[in-house]
C-alpha cells in the first residue's frame, strides 16, 4: 500500500524521501495493527483470546515506536516536536501555546515515567479488562 501512496513520481524523489516514506508508512501500519488487535480484544468473550491479542497489541506498540524513534532521529523538525509535546504532564494545549508563545515548548515539563509492564508477566498490558468501556 505504501508505494501506492507516493504524491510525486519515485524517480525524482531523494533517497532520504523515500526512506522517510517507508519509516512513516510503517508507522501507520503499526498503528493501524494496534487499533485493530485493540477492537478484537475487546470483543472477544474468550479471556486466552483476548490475552493473546492484548500481547500483540503491545508488541505492535513496541514496532511502532521503533518505527518514531528511527523517524525522529532523521528528522529534525520530528525530533523538535516530540521533544517538545512526548512524556510531558502539563495539558497538550498548554505545551503547544508555551511553545508558539516562544517559551520553550514546555521543556520545563516533569517527563512522565509511566509503569511499564513486561512481556512475559502475565500482567498484559496494565490496563485492564477492555470489555464494558
Amino acid at each position: 500500500m505504501g508505494s501506492e501512496t507516493y504524491h510525486e513520481p519515485y524517480d525524482v524523489l531523494s533517497p532520504g524521501a523515500r526512506e522517510m516514506h517507508r519509516a512513516i508508512w510503517s508507522l501507520i501500519e503499526e498503528l493501524e495493527a494496534i487499533d485493530w488487535y485493540a477492537q478484537r480484544a475487546e470483543v472477544t468473550t474468550d479471556p486466552e483470546l483476548e490475552a493473546v491479542l492484548l500481547h500483540n497489541r503491545e508488541e505492535e506498540i513496541e514496532h511502532a515506536m521503533m518505527n518514531l524513534e528511527w523517524i525522529r532521529r532523521k528528522d529534525a523538525l520530528f525530533d523538535e516536536k516530540i521533544r517538545t509535546y512526548l512524556l510531558k504532564t502539563a495539558p497538550i494545549t498548554e505545551i503547544e501555546e508555551r511553545s508558539e508563545g516562544g517559551e520553550g515548548g514546555g521543556e520545563d515539563e516533569k517527563a512522565a515515567a509511566p509503569a511499564r509492564p513486561q512481556l512475559g508477566s502475565g500482567r498484559g498490558l496494565g490496563i485492564g479488562s477492555l470489555k464494558g468501556r
